[in-house]
């Protein structure tokens, strides 16, 4: 794909996955424009003050709540990378319509501002917490996929497309369990919720690889997942701090012991390739299937889960991982 004509505006630009979005897309694609869209003028500024300066970049102040606002800044876009949520779960389960308001409305609004502005592409960032939600932030995010699959369907004669990727826990991303434990390590102690807990893990820039390769892929009403490793809990703490003791504190509200990207349910739609997998739409659709034929189907009683993983990182492996926030929270 050639994106040097093309205009791309990011939701949620300020937050860990648009910078390092924005920062690989200029440095890499060389788009004709690229916009940060985004609540919040402070953090706005501490981009540009971190270098975030380029004859292609723009700022615009917004809110996904309001879709007044993002039919303005639509205006000419090509594509549109949906990163912005509330994704604390605690902050969601104490104010749930807070929750709703962004991740469902604000992700019902940026449909309806791409749809009137003839938004080529769209492509939604969600969470394993999406699959079987058992707190309001999974519960929100799984809201957002459907409405995000489904309004392929209101697309009618329009060139619109939608599409979601899901992932695992991003390493070092704003409300990681990375920072928290680098913060720990300094008094000696560590707490951890359940000795048993496993999660998925990816870095950032492969979840923003991830993303571009799938923006130029989707056809629309897939669910792009990829093929990551996972890790103990228990591990990350040992690799962060080894000689650190060790406290368990008891699992949190809204908390799992593991995490599933692909259910049982989903299982029957689900197209295998060699680093991903492609969830298409259950609903008859007249796009979103052109996958059959470009992987391999999968049993129907496939359940792709972090502690059933056939990839895991060991404590070598998490401290390679974590080694450019170590180096940063020491400075």
């Amino acid at each position: 794909m050639d994106w040097k004509d093309k205009v791309i505006l990011v939701t949620g630009g300020t937050g860990s996955f648009g910078k390092k979005f924005i920062e690989i897309m200029l440095k890499e694609f060389h788009p004709g424009k690229l916009i940060v869209y985004s609540r919040d003028e402070q953090k706005q500024h501490e981009m540009r003050q971190m270098g975030y300066q380029h004859e292609n970049l723009r700022y615009f102040i917004g809110d996904i709540r309001d879709l007044e606002r993002l039919r303005r800044a639509f205006q000419g876009v090509d594509y549109v990378v949906h990163a912005a949520a509330l994704k604390q779960v605690p902050a969601c389960e104490y104010n749930p319509m807070e929750a709703v308001k962004t991740n469902i409305l604000g992700s019902s609004n940026v449909i309806d501002a791409a749809l009137d502005a003839n938004v080529s592409r769209v492509i939604a960032l969600s969470t394993d917490k999406a699959v079987n939600p058992i707190n309001l932030y999974g519960a929100t995010k799984l809201a957002a996929e459907k409405l995000f699959v489904q309004s392929n369907a209101y697309a009618g004669g329009r060139e619109t497309r939608f599409a979601c990727v899901r992932y695992g826990n991003v390493v070092g991303s704003r409300g990681s369990v990375v920072p928290v434990f680098l913060r720990q390590r300094k008094s000696g102690k560590i707490t951890i919720t359940d000795e048993r807990m496993t999660r998925f893990w990816i870095s950032l820039e492969q979840g923003v690889r991830f993303v571009i390769r799938c923006l130029e892929q989707m056809h629309g009403g897939e669910v792009f997942v990829p093929k990551i490793p996972s890790m103990k809990v228990i591990d990350l703490a040992k690799a962060v701090a080894p000689e650190a003791q060790i406290e368990i504190i008891g699992i949190r509200p809204g908390e799992k012991l593991h995490e599933v990207l692909i259910s049982e349910d989903e299982a029957r739609t689900v197209v295998e390739l060699d680093d991903m997998y492609v969830v298409q739409p259950a609903a008859a659709l007249w796009f979103g299937h052109e996958w059959e034929n470009k992987g391999k189907k999968i049993n129907d009683d496939f359940r792709y889960a972090s502690n059933t993983n056939t990839d895991w990182l060991d404590i070598r492996e998490i401290q390679d991982f974590i080694a450019p926030f170590e180096s940063s929270s020491e400075k």
